[in-house]
């Protein structure tokens, strides 16, 4: 691409005179220092780079994450030193380039490989988000043109592809960059359901779009009526890797996928949204159990919308997400959208990283301490799930929100409010009803943690727990209360005396039968108290001398198995 093609690309993308006077001299010196390399496609090298740069461009970033895109394989492909791009172009593009080549450089193979690209990622996002994005754009081009790499290593970058760049892309809630990624990883890593999803979405698409064109001046004309002008209506088909992902939790059934084809209203206010919602379900009727307000409540990535499922001409599901410009912006974009960009000529900033949307990040940094010493195959396991898995929020009783994988319990949750919170916990609400510490958390879920002050993490908790960040603290608690010891609690000497802290759903004769299950294990019961939890709860303490040869996993497993037990914590009696 010649200078005077990609000045007009920039030039559409709403850039001024000053960045692009600004990024002329950087364009002409990388297809210099490009000028012999070429691709393993045989294409001049500098494709890369322009591509890579325009992808930045498209997301409005500032003129010098352009110019470090430009440049971001220079010194690693033509050994040119950081110094000279300072002294030529500025501490700032020098500065993003170094971070991008800090991150190349890994000397490992194999999974140490992976870890090593993923702590160097780290540091960067920590220290300078830019130098993230640059590399997620990069990868976005390098799978673009994955037919040209050698068949053994096409499976092992898409796979990485899926399972790191983009979770990492969507928790930096650039949506569509996680969904081009996935879409582009998918015919590699599952290529006979690639081809087979494609086949039968083909026409499924067609026939959706066209019944969506037809309902777009209609609704344009009610919004209108309404007093909602110039609202923009849009509609697209869902991402492949997406629907993929849809069929196989719904049991291979497209007729339970309502938003194949899905329509977009974008309006000018919050008030607006909510009003285009109400006019929307006057129109047509809506679908229960389908209407998500993400604006009252944005998922962890940031995204703000209003989804509904609504019963169309025909009695056919429409699925519409409403959201204001801003929001639009947010959602395509993510993190970049609160970065810098320059549409009129002048950098604009605007506010880094919101401290609360984005936490985790500075929470990476504490876990990449914990995980310093740890093998590289279970560093990967738990990245992959403390801050990759699918993710659900859950909110404190004052509406704060804690992040976390999808599958957490109150434990993670606990030990994510804070260490002291975790280490004291004595039970949990979750919609203030009382459940055990092994509740599967749900999307949404307000979740009270109550605490004791002589409570204290016992060995079985690492069962309920499911992030390494609570597992670590547990193993932690349990070294420093036990001398070094971090297993399950060990057999004690007969006289030693333990307490079952159990968690009951009030009814007739249940003393009884926890009474029954020592009784019948030749348990000592030393004393027993109850208390009230809630009207249907109550809490039941009963003191015991351990038995030699009788493991407190098996008097766990019995008492869970009585009728309306829902927790049970064994810690050693005060």
């Amino acid at each position: 691409m010649e200078w005077a093609e990609y000045e007009k690309k920039l030039r559409e993308f709403g850039y001024k005179d000053e960045a692009i006077t600004k990024i002329k001299p950087v364009f002409e010196f990388a297809s210099n220092a490009h000028k012999d390399e070429k691709r393993f496609s045989g294409e001049p090298y500098i494709v890369h780079p322009i591509a890579t740069s325009l992808k930045i461009a498209a997301l409005r970033l500032d003129s010098d994450t352009i110019s470090a895109a430009l440049l971001h394989d220079i010194v690693e492909n033509q050994n040119i030193k950081i110094e000279e791009l300072k002294k030529k172009f500025g501490e700032d593009i020098a500065f993003l380039v170094e971070g991008v080549t800090k991150v190349d450089k890994v000397r490992y193979h194999g999974i140490e490989r992976t870890v090593e690209s993923l702590r160097k990622m780290f540091l960067a996002l920590a220290s300078d988000i830019r130098v993230v994005i640059i590399k997620l754009m990069d990868r976005v081009h390098n799978m673009e043109t994955l037919e040209h790499v050698r068949t053994e290593k096409q499976k092992r970058i898409a796979l990485e592809t899926l399972e790191l760049y983009a979770p990492l892309a969507d928790r930096l809630g650039i949506w569509e960059i996680k969904a081009q990624l996935e879409d582009l990883a998918f015919p590699y890593i599952y290529p006979e359901e690639y081809k087979w999803l494609k086949n039968q979405i083909k026409e499924r698409k067609d026939v959706g779009e066209q019944y969506l064109s037809k309902l777009k001046p209609i609704i344009a004309a009610e919004l209108e009526k309404e007093g909602i002008l110039n609202a923009k209506i849009v509609y697209r088909a869902k991402h492949m890797f997406s629907i993929w992902k849809k069929l196989l939790k719904n049991e291979m059934n497209f007729d339970r996928i309502f938003d194949l084809v899905s329509m977009r209203v974008i309006v000018g206010s919050v008030e607006d949204c909510y009003k285009a919602l109400g006019i929307l379900h006057k129109t047509w009727k809506p679908m229960p159990g389908r209407i998500k307000d993400y604006i009252a409540l944005p998922k962890p990535n940031g995204y703000r919308s209003l989804h509904t499922t609504v019963f169309g001409p025909g009695k056919k599901h429409i699925d519409f997400q409403i959201r204001t410009v801003e929001m639009d912006n947010e959602a395509e974009n993510g993190i970049a959208a609160h970065w810098f960009y320059e549409v009129e000529g002048k950098k604009k900033a605007i506010k880094k990283l919101d401290d609360k949307k984005f936490l985790w990040v500075r929470q990476l940094q504490d876990w990449q301490a914990e995980y310093a010493g740890s093998s590289a195959p279970e560093t990967l396991t738990a990245l992959k799930i403390d801050f990759f898995k699918d993710r659900i929020f859950a909110l404190t009783p004052k509406g704060d929100v804690i992040d976390l994988p999808d599958g957490a319990t109150p434990i993670d949750f606990a030990y994510h409010v804070h260490s002291e919170i975790g280490d004291k916990m004595s039970g949990a609400k979750v919609n203030e009803k009382i459940v055990p510490f092994s509740h599967r958390l749900k999307l949404g879920d307000t979740v009270e943690i109550l605490t004791q002050k002589n409570k204290k993490p016992t060995a079985d908790w690492l069962d309920f727990a499911k992030t390494s960040i609570a597992k670590n603290r547990i193993r932690a608690f349990l070294r420093k209360a036990g001398g070094g010891s971090a297993g399950k609690i060990s057999d004690k000497k007969l006289n030693d005396s333990l307490e079952a802290a159990i968690t009951v759903k009030d009814r007739v004769g249940v003393l009884r039968d926890i009474s029954t299950v020592f009784s019948n294990l030749d348990i000592n019961i030393v004393g027993t108290k109850s208390g009230p939890l809630s009207r249907d709860h109550h809490r039941i303490i009963v003191s015991f001398e351990h038995k030699k040869g009788v493991p407190n996993t098996k008097l766990l497993g019995s008492i869970r198995q009585i009728k309306n037990v829902e927790a049970v914590v064994i810690t050693e009696a005060k």
